[in-house]
């Protein structure tokens, strides 16, 4: 490796294509092993794409071995922050509840968990009476129980990405804001660096870390990749006084069968932060809101607890959830190009993960060894069998 002080002009060690929820992070840790890097976004300031309409929330809880090992990473790298760099991010613990009224959804929680155990996640199916001392105010009318795994919890997206910007502005990185990439420079199968709108620049790595523009992306270098965006909304309120501490995720189907699960939690102002997810995936870069999204979220809050009837909110907002045909992302380096490396298809959980998937992708960069587990981080691979999804994903 060329070390950062002898660099020509426009020549880095590893360019990173997206400052967001994954580029962020991973501009950081490879300026932890000492490489120079190069940020290029198409926005104004760091954070200002996908990660700005996160709701924040970080939680291991998934069925998942590589999402719950990454996610475990970024819970330590969320929650160690203040102590290491001294600078608050808004990190809370409280964990994540998963209340559950249906036998179906008891039985589907209940089966994963030895998985998730396994892996070293703190969870655990908790009765009726510890579900409502964790929500005071939830409806009891046939609650049966849920899960809770007390060392999941939530941090603000702005402040996160504004502190992973300057720890790695300030070991040297660079960033180029306005710059959207419009090609990438290839040579006998090797990666040479990426051009923008405004310019070119050189490097013998670059990743792809451009959240719904991940595909876009990939074809410059003649590869496609099963990303697809679809549409979600969310929201939040005005402060009020804390009253429960998990993030609580309600996956029932909501009324009128067009929303499957819910979930929100209240940060550290005392905000509620709430989102959910469509049944029917609003496919494409739509960003404008609906006119159907408070009335549906309203009538679910409401109805699992009664108390924030009275709650006022502030805004809404919609954002995009890069997906893949199996819903599991995607952390990769290119065979066919060599020096292009993928960390895309972040499923809507880019936030939670981003820290955990910079972690091991620079990692995988420097040294070819990834952080966690190498059987564990190869099923996140672009080459495996993404089933008969990767055609639908494509269309």
């Amino acid at each position: 490796m060329v070390m950062m002080n002898s660099k020509s002009k426009n020549t880095y060690d590893a360019i990173v294509i997206g400052a967001g929820s994954v580029g962020l992070p991973t501009a950081y840790f490879l300026t932890l092993e000492g490489w120079s890097v190069l940020v290029l976004d198409g926005e104004a300031s760091p954070g200002q794409g996908q990660n700005k309409a996160a709701i924040g929330g970080v939680r291991a809880t998934h069925s998942d071995p590589g999402k719950i090992t990454l996610c475990l990473q970024s819970i330590e790298i969320f929650e160690g922050w203040r102590e290491k760099h001294g600078v608050d991010i808004g990190w809370i613990g409280g964990g994540y509840c998963f209340p559950v009224y249906r036998e179906e959804d008891e039985k589907l929680l209940t089966d994963i968990l030895p998985t998730q155990k396994s892996y070293g996640l703190d969870i655990d199916w908790v009765g009726p009476d510890r579900i409502k001392e964790l929500i005071p105010g939830i409806n009891e009318n046939g609650l049966r129980g849920g899960t809770y795994s007390p060392g999941d919890g939530q941090v603000s997206p702005l402040k996160s990405a504004s502190e992973f910007w300057k720890q790695s502005k300030e070991r040297g990185c660079e960033y180029r804001f306005g710059e959207p990439v419009t090609g990438l420079l290839i040579e006998g199968g090797r990666i040479k660096g990426v051009k923008t709108s405004k310019g070119v620049y050189n490097a013998d790595v670059v990743v792809n870390s451009a959240g719904s523009e991940a595909r876009k992306i990939g074809l410059m270098a003649g590869i496609d990749i099963p990303v697809v965006p679809d549409s979600h909304e969310g929201g939040i309120s005005a402060p009020m006084e804390r009253f429960f501490d998990p993030l609580i995720v309600d996956m029932r189907p909501g009324p009128g069968g067009k929303t499957k699960n819910f979930y929100f939690g209240q940060n550290d102002r005392g905000q509620v932060i709430f989102c959910y997810t469509p049944i029917e995936p609003i496919i494409g870069t739509n960003r404008s809101c609906t006119s159907e999204f408070m009335p549906i979220i309203a009538r679910r809050l409401i109805d699992l607890i009664p108390r924030l009837k009275n709650m006022l909110i502030r805004r809404v907002w919609r954002g995009l959830y890069p997906m893949t045909p199996d819903g599991i992302i995607i952390l990769d380096r290119v065979r066919e190009v060599e020096g292009f490396y993928l960390e895309v298809g972040m499923c809507g959980q880019g936030f939670m993960l981003g820290p955990g998937v910079g972690l091991n992708m620079a990692k995988l960069i420097t040294s070819g060894e990834p952080a966690i587990d190498r059987e564990v981080f190869d099923t996140l691979s672009f080459y495996r069998d993404f089933g008969k999804g990767r055609a639908e994903a494509l269309k």
